[in-house]
């Protein structure tokens, strides 16, 4: 069991009712007709550091304009291709998962890294790296899109511990068995 003094490594999803956690295109403007940076704000506080799939960087980052507040501390992306020009807000990891989880939980300090992006909540959960998994279900079915979990990923056992529900949003928090 890790220090809780040094937070936890946290998969967080917005999911709609169906399973998807983006739709066609991978599009996720219909997370914004649900839910804010305020609905759960307590989430945003415990969060030190975020790794997020460049995918799903790529995406926030057409969406940012419209729908900014969210503040998780420092960015980091996993990718194998960093871009041309840099983000001065976010640092730009390649190589292994185990390598990127332990840099950005360093720069977590004693809160929480969350994961976002499918591919890379889907890596550190085959290499055991996920202490809680987060998923805020929305009133919404969108019948295709990304699945929450990819293909191929082998049986983990979740002990739910929390439940909670802000307008149409409900929150589920699960602890990853070991």
């Amino acid at each position: 069991m890790r220090d809780e003094s040094t937070g936890k490594v946290v998969v967080n999803r917005v999911m709609s009712l169906d399973g998807f956690i983006a739709g066609p295109g991978h599009t996720m403007d219909w997370i914004f007709e649900h839910m804010t940076s305020a609905t759960f704000p307590e989430v945003m506080a415990a969060t030190g550091a975020m790794l997020i799939g460049r995918g799903t960087y790529e995406v926030g980052k057409r969406m940012s304009e419209e729908n900014t507040g969210y503040d998780g501390g420092a960015q980091f992306v996993l990718t194998h291709r960093p871009p041309d020009e840099p983000d001065p807000d976010v640092t730009f990891l390649t190589g292994d998962i185990g390598e990127a989880v332990a840099v950005a939980r360093r720069a977590a300090g004693d809160k929480n890294l969350e994961i976002l992006g499918a591919d890379v909540a889907a890596q550190c959960l085959r290499r055991g790296l996920v202490d809680e998994i987060l998923v805020y279900v929305l009133p919404v079915l969108l019948g295709d899109g990304v699945r929450f979990a990819p293909p191929g990923l082998d049986r983990i056992d979740l002990e739910p511990f929390s439940n909670v529900q802000s307008g149409g949003v409900t929150m589920l928090r699960f602890h990853v068995r070991r």
